[in-house]
C-alpha cells in the first residue's frame, strides 16, 4: 500500500487493523445510505475520509476517480444528455407506440422496446422523467390503469441500459474500477450480447405477465377523465387583438364549443358574470373555463388572445403538460407568483383545476392546494428542475414545440455518429469521444454553462469518484482478499458457478437497498481478489456482477427509475417485490447462462 504524505506512525498504528476498520467503516456507509441518516454524497466522502486519515489510501488515491477515463465518461454523458433532451424532440421516437387502437401487450412490448433501446445511448432517469407522462396519458385515454404500464417503463429501461458500457452508471463504474487495477475493460461485444439475452427474456416476461402480476391502482388522479377536465386559465389581449372595442357577442365569445368566459378581470375589479354586451377594453384579463384540448385550442385562434407576459419569453423547446400538486408538496397555500413558480420550474402555470370547486381571479394569484392540476408551459429546464423541487408530478404531455432548426439537428447527429463509432472501434477512449461530442454542442450553442450546473449532479459526481477510493481501500487494507478466501473456502467445493453465483446474489442484494454503484464499489474488490486466488479469468465474475447491481426490480429505492414511477403508479412497496421477484430471477438466470456460454471455457475449465 502506498501511503504518501500519511505520517509513518499513523499507517503503522492502523496497519494491523485495516480490515476491520475498512468493515466497520462499510458497515456504517452501508447503515447510513439504508436508514438515509445523511446525504448519500456525503456517506461516501465520510467513508473516504476515514481510509485517509487511518493511512489506509493516500491523496493520489483519493482524487484517482478525477482522472478515471470511465468516470469522466459518465459526467460527461449527463451534461450530453441534458442538452440532447433540450434541444431535440426525443419522444417524437416514441409516437407510434403511444398510438390508440392497440392492445396492452402490444403497447407494452412495444414502449418497452424502444425505452429499451433509447436507454443503451441515453441515461436512464431522463428516459423515464420525459415518457412517463406519456404512458400515463396512453393508459388513461384506454381505461388501462397506469400502475399496470409505469413498472415495465422502469424495468426496461434498467434492462436496456446494460446493452453497451454507456448505458448505466454500473458498467461505467465497474470499468473505472477495472482500469484502476490495471485489468482489461469491459468488452463491449460480450455485453451486447448477454445485454440483449436479457433484454429478450426480460421483455417477454414482463409482456406476458405484467398485466396479472401488476395491480390496478385507482388513485385520487385517475379520477380525473380528461375530456371532462375543467380548467381555469388566464388570458390577456395582444395590442392590435381584433376583439379590442367589441362585446363579448360581437367578438363570438359566447358559444365557444368545450370552452366559456368565465370572468374579466378589468384593473381591480372582477366582472363576472360577463353579459353579453359587456364590451372588451385593451387592458382586460380574460378568464376562461374549459376541457384541457379545447383550452389550448383557444390560444390558437386568431382572435388576438395570448398568454400573460410571465407565461412567454420561453426559447427553443416548450411542451404544454398538465401536473398534480402532490400531497405533501410545499406550493400547498402558496399562489404561483409567491413562489416564482416560472423561475423554480422554467414553466409557467397557464391554467388551473380543482376537481369539484369553482376557482376565480387571476391564475398567478390563486393559492395551490394539494390535488390541483396545473397546466403548464414547460421549458426545456423543466424536467431537470423537477430533481431539486419535487412538490408538482408531470402527468400527461399536450403538445410539443421544439425550435431547434435542420442544420443544428443534422449535424449534432453527424458529429455523435462519428466519435461514437470511433469509440466502439478502439480508435479514441470514449471520453475522448464524448469530450469532442460536448465540445461541439457548446460551439453550436446547444448548451451552455447555466446548462451544466443544471444537468450535473454534484451528489452523483461525489459518490462516482468516492467509488473509486473505496474500492482502491478494500484492496489495500486486505479485507477484500480475506472476503475472497473465505469465498472460496465455502463455495469452491461446488464449483466456480457457485461463486459467480453468491457474488450475483450478494450485489443483487445491496443494489435493492443502497445503490448501483455501491454495490460495485464493495463487490468488485473482492472478486479481483477472487480471480487472482482461483487463478482464473476475472471478466466472468466482473461481468456478473455488472448485471447484478443492474438488477435493481425488487424495491422503489434500488433506482431512480423505480422512485420516479413509484408515485405516479400509486404503488406500494410490495408490489415492486410482487413482480421484482421473478423478474430478479429471470434476469439474474439469463445473465448467468450468457456468461457461461461467452466464458465457460476459461471460467469452469
Amino acid at each position: 500500500m502506498s501511503s504518501a504524505s500519511i505520517p509513518v506512525e499513523i499507517t503503522q498504528f492502523f496497519g494491523n487493523y485495516q480490515p476491520i476498520i475498512v468493515a466497520i467503516t462499510l458497515g456504517l456507509l452501508f447503515f447510513s445510505l439504508f436508514k438515509e441518516i445523511i446525504r448519500p454524497s456525503l456517506s461516501f466522502v465520510c467513508a473516504v475520509l476515514t481510509f485517509m486519515i487511518t493511512g489506509i489510501i493516500n491523496e493520489r488515491e483519493v482524487t484517482a476517480g478525477l482522472s478515471n477515463g470511465p468516470i469522466i465518461s459518465v459526467l460527461f454523458l449527463i451534461i450530453i444528455t441534458f442538452g440532447l433532451k433540450k434541444n431535440f424532440n426525443v419522444e417524437k421516437t416514441f409516437n407510434r407506440a403511444f398510438d390508440r387502437g392497440q392492445s396492452y401487450h402490444s403497447f407494452l412490448f412495444r414502449m418497452m422496446s424502444k425505452v429499451a433501446l433509447l436507454s443503451s445511448i441515453i441515461n436512464n432517469t431522463p428516459v423515464v422523467a420525459l415518457l412517463t407522462p406519456y404512458v400515463y396519458d396512453w393508459g388513461r385515454r384506454n381505461n388501462i390503469s397506469p400502475s399496470k404500464l409505469l413498472i415495465p417503463l422502469s424495468y426496461a429501461t434498467i434492462m436496456g441500459g446494460m446493452l453497451t458500457i454507456i448505458g448505466t452508471s454500473t458498467t461505467m463504474v465497474m470499468n473505472g474500477l477495472m482500469v484502476e487495477q490495471g485489468a482489461p475493460e469491459i468488452n463491449s461485444y460480450y455485453l451486447l450480447i448477454i445485454g440483449l439475452m436479457v433484454l429478450f427474456t426480460g421483455l417477454t416476461f414482463l409482456t406476458i405477465f405484467a398485466g396479472k402480476l401488476l395491480p390496478d391502482h385507482q388513485d385520487a388522479l385517475e379520477q380525473f377523465n380528461e375530456n371532462k377536465r375543467e380548467y381555469l386559465i388566464e388570458t390577456a389581449l395582444k395590442p392590435n387583438s381584433k376583439i379590442i372595442g367589441k362585446t363579448v357577442s360581437e367578438a363570438s365569445l359566447r358559444n365557444l364549443k368545450g370552452v366559456y368566459l368565465v370572468e374579466i378581470i378589468r384593473k381591480d375589479r372582477i366582472i363576472s358574470p360577463v353579459g353579453p354586451e359587456e364590451k372588451i377594453k385593451s387592458h382586460d384579463r380574460l378568464i376562461f373555463a374549459g376541457e384541457t384540448s379545447k383550452v389550448t385550442e383557444l390560444l390558437e385562434k386568431e382572435i388576438g388572445l395570448t398568454l400573460p407576459s410571465y407565461s412567454q419569453n420561453f426559447t427553443d423547446h416548450i411542451s404544454v403538460l398538465e401536473a398534480v400538486v402532490g400531497n405533501n408538496s410545499g406550493l400547498i397555500n402558496s399562489t404561483p407568483k409567491e413562489v416564482s413558480f416560472r423561475e423554480r420550474y422554467d414553466a409557467a402555470v397557464i391554467a388551473i383545476h380543482r376537481h369539484g370547486q369553482k376557482l376565480s381571479g387571476k391564475i398567478g394569484n390563486i393559492p395551490l392546494q394539494a390535488g390541483d392540476l396545473l397546466l403548464l408551459y414547460a421549458g426545456p429546464n423543466f424536467y431537470s428542475k423537477l430533481d431539486f423541487y419535487r412538490d408538482i408530478h408531470p402527468l400527461s404531455k399536450i403538445r410539443e414545440i421544439n425550435r431547434l432548426g435542420k442544420p443544428k439537428s443534422i449535424g449534432i447527429a453527424i458529429v455523435s455518429a462519428f466519435f461514437f463509432a470511433m469509440a466502439a472501434l478502439g480508435f479514441v477512449k470514449l471520453h475522448i469521444a464524448l469530450l469532442f461530442i460536448f465540445t461541439t454542442m457548446g460551439f453550436m450553442k446547444m448548451i451552455s454553462i447555466e446548462d451544466m450546473k443544471n444537468a450535473l449532479d454534484i451528489d452523483l459526481a461525489a459518490i462516482l469518484i468516492c467509488s473509486i477510493a473505496i474500492g482502491t481501500a478494500i484492496t489495500n487494507s486486505g479485507l477484500g482478499e480475506i472476503v475472497a478466501q473465505a469465498t472460496i473456502s465455502a463455495l469452491q467445493p461446488y464449483g466456480n458457478i457457485s461463486i459467480l453465483l453468491g457474488l450475483m446474489l450478494i450485489t443483487t442484494f445491496l443494489t435493492s437497498i443502497v445503490s448501483n454503484v455501491g454495490a460495485v464499489s464493495i463487490v468488485f474488490p473482492i472478486a479481483y481478489a477472487l480471480s487472482a486466488k482461483l487463478g482464473t479469468d476475472g471478466m466472468p465474475l466482473y461481468m456478473g456482477i455488472a448485471f447484478a447491481a443492474s438488477a435493481a426490480f425488487l424495491t422503489p429505492i434500488g433506482y431512480q427509475t423505480n422512485l420516479i414511477v413509484y408515485g405516479p403508479g400509486g404503488y406500494r412497496f410490495k408490489d415492486f417485490f410482487k413482480i421484482g421477484l421473478p423478474t430478479t430471477l429471470i434476469y439474474l438466470a439469463t445473465a448467468v447462462l450468457g456468461i457461461l456460454l461467452l466464458y465457460g471455457d476459461s471460467f469452469l475449465g
